[in-house]
């Protein structure tokens, strides 16, 4: 399943509608029964989690910064 824009060049309607990619395209726009709603080209967003080739080969490891000494004792940096 995957979800598309859709968007009424009559009205300016838009719509996300969740589809199977084999599914026929919608042309009959929702709110004005007009034969102008039509799919939109969007951006795929999707995010990569977890340890992968980005991860260990292409991510710059982050500098640690130092813990600020408060001098309390109160935290793990006093100790």
């Amino acid at each position: 399943m995957a979800i598309y824009a859709y968007k009424c060049s009559a009205c300016n309607f838009e719509q996300d509608i969740i589809q199977k990619m084999s599914d026929a395209e919608l042309s009959i726009c929702p709110t004005c029964g007009k034969d102008s709603f039509s799919k939109q080209l969007t951006a795929a967003g999707f995010q990569l989690k977890g340890g992968g080739y980005y991860a260990t080969d292409f991510k710059t490891p982050s500098k640690a910064e130092p813990a600020p000494a408060c001098g309390t004792g109160a935290c793990p940096a006093c100790v």
